[in-house]
């Protein structure tokens, strides 16, 4: 009976993760990935009105962010596909596991550092009152919680559109 039960556990796990890694697979088989970094940038490029040469540096500086992000989320991937294996070894390597687990969050974290440098470099682009209207359009994306809905901003304004969400 003892062995039937730990069965029946494992089963239901393999099933209820299963159904995660498919619910995930078939979300996520769509190109809304593709198209949402030109999403962005048109929002960006669109609200800010940058001119032509502005846009040109922007191009230049958002290209080499997207393969900077590539680069670091295929590297995020090929790390978790090394460690899920061992999800399902007899015995746990702690070493290796948490020797993975760094890799993991050195990588997450050069993805952040990415983004908060890739947001500086548009800020640098930027003239006095894109400044000021880029500042205020990213405070309001970070304020946002996860139902979209965002407390007032702080100096009571809200002439300018929100950033595109991702659904």
């Amino acid at each position: 009976m003892k062995k039937n039960t730990i069965l029946y556990v494992l089963l239901i796990f393999l099933i209820i993760v299963n159904g995660f890694f498919l619910f995930n697979y078939l979300k996520g088989g769509n190109d809304n990935k593709r198209i949402e970094p030109k999403r962005n940038r048109d929002f960006i490029v669109k609200e800010l009105n940058f001119d032509a040469t502005q846009l040109e540096q922007f191009n230049v500086k958002s290209e080499e962010h997207h393969e900077t992000m590539k680069r670091l989320s295929d590297e995020i991937k090929d790390l978790k596909d090394n460690l899920f294996p061992n999800l399902f070894d007899e015995t746990i390597n702690e070493s290796v596991i948490d020797s993975l687990m760094s890799l993991i969050c050195v990588k997450e974290k050069e993805q952040e550092k990415e983004i908060f440098y890739h947001f500086r470099a548009i800020q640098e682009i930027a003239n006095d009152k894109q400044k000021e209207k880029f500042k205020t359009i990213l405070m309001d994306a970070l304020r946002q919680n996860d139902h979209g809905k965002r407390p007032p901003p702080p100096n009571g304004k809200d002439d300018h559109r929100r950033p595109p969400r991702r659904d």
